[in-house]
């Protein structure tokens, strides 16, 4: 797999022979993306918060504004397992991995239908389904890419998305369950469907084998490339990990702190109803999918590095088009898409990413500690943006501040290059 203008590791060709018993694991791969797509489609349900948020406020008795702890906790703790997940999942494989991801996101959907307090609430979806998640979205991640070394960008776009776009289609089926049989019995409902959901597809995904033949002709023999590769170790003694690291953190940023007022932003700029409101953030959610998928495919097709510019570019239009929007609702519209489908690009980018810099092996906690660079986002760009609109009124100056931040990622694209092409040049990989 070739990444033009992003530097790779060194590939040592090997000729594997195909026995006649082999499974065609190229059809089979196949399977195992779908089978992980299935699990992010249930685990993406962490998007569909604010339709729990405000019933959960309601049955607790306290506003809905000092629920937000447990999304922030929820989306904070992901790294922790993706890490302590990848070590298992390196050694072991990813089925006992989801197998044991999926019960406990069960357990933690079902608990919080008993929760009475604030604190429960916290322990039971914000700590065990927030870590049960991080165990799951890193492990799927990463084997899918492993799957297809022909196909990174797109095999990471496809299962980013699926977790991306989960809330389309888990919100109305949760707001009708909530409506017919209140809040906590829909967490019991909805955790041991997508329990049952997650532990089932667990029995199609297999562990990656260098020696897996991705030919459809089982008769054939054919290439497959291995890679010198780097354990996390290697990884954070490599200057361009901590280049990667802030790319990472300023694409995230924007989207991060545009997603989590998009209903807020949209009423208090432009009066517009919360049904309006709602309509807007499933646009933002869409084109959150879309980025994912197209980004991936193009970074196959075009480079990493060109995409991320293009990527960069794109993000910083958008967040303009925000700040000039007062008035003008089709360019907030335009801004809003523009910054939804970076967002999206970026977190479908950096699976292949990492591991075309550091080997495929040990890219499950390689990439979980990559992480923490969305991690250090979703705090950053939603305490951002709520602390300019506390101190100034107004939620426009805050897409100037995103817009600093997708110039200075775009500008990182090029120190990543230099630093890329020096490592290239002294063969240091």
């Amino acid at each position: 797999m070739i990444f033009n203008n992003c530097p790779t590791l060194p590939i040592e060709l090997t000729q594997v022979t195909l026995k006649g018993t082999d499974m065609n694991h190229k059809n089979h791969r196949w399977i195992v993306l779908f089978a992980g797509c299935l699990i992010n489609l249930c685990i993406g349900s962490l998007y569909s918060w604010s339709v729990f948020s405000a019933p959960l406020a309601s049955q607790l008795a306290l506003p809905v504004s000092s629920l937000a702890i447990v999304f922030t906790i929820a989306t904070s703790v992901g790294p922790i397992t993706m890490i302590s997940g990848g070590f298992v999942n390196d050694k072991l494989g990813p089925k006992w991995v989801l197998l044991a991801g999926g019960l406990f996101f069960g357990a933690g959907m079902i608990a919080t239908g008993f929760i009475s307090s604030l604190n429960m609430l916290i322990m039971t979806y914000g700590l065990v389904c927030g870590l049960s998640i991080g165990l799951m979205y890193g492990t799927t991640v990463a084997n899918s890419v492993k799957y297809f070394p022909d196909k990174k960008g797109l095999a990471g776009g496809i299962t980013t998305a699926s977790y991306g776009g989960s809330s389309v289609l888990v919100s109305p089926i949760a707001a009708r369950l909530i409506e017919s049989y209140g809040v906590s019995q829909s967490f019991m409902i909805l955790g041991i469907i997508m329990c049952i959901i997650i532990c089932a597809s667990t029995f199609c995904i297999v562990i990656f084998s260098k020696n897996i033949s991705l030919s459809n002709d089982s008769s054939a023999t054919v290439s497959s490339s291995t890679q010198t590769a780097k354990d996390w170790k290697g990884m954070l003694s490599d200057t361009r990990f901590y280049v990667m690291f802030l790319i990472l953190l300023c694409g995230a940023f924007c989207g991060l702190m545009l997603i989590s007022q998009a209903s807020n932003v949209a009423q208090f700029m432009f009066g517009v109803s919360a049904a309006t409101a709602s309509l807007i953030v499933s646009t933002v959610a869409f084109m959150n999918t879309s980025g994912r998928i197209i980004s991936g495919y193009l970074s196959d097709k075009l480079g990493i590095i060109t995409t991320l510019r293009g990527v960069f570019i794109l993000a910083a239009i958008g967040t303009v088009c925000v700040y000039l929007s007062t008035g003008i609702m089709p360019l907030f519209v335009i801004g809003i898409c523009c910054i939804g489908f970076a967002f999206g690009s970026i977190l479908a980018i950096y699976p292949g990413f990492t591991a075309a810099q550091f080997g495929s092996k040990n890219n499950s906690v390689n990439y979980g500690i990559m992480f923490t660079g969305f991690a250090a986002a979703a705090y950053f760009g939603p305490t951002i943006i709520a602390s300019i609109f506390t101190a100034q009124g107004v939620y426009a100056y805050a897409f100037l501040v995103a817009a600093g931040f997708a110039t200075t990622g775009f500008l990182f694209t090029f120190v990543f290059k230099i630093l890329a092409d020096k490592a290239l040049r002294k063969g240091d990989h």
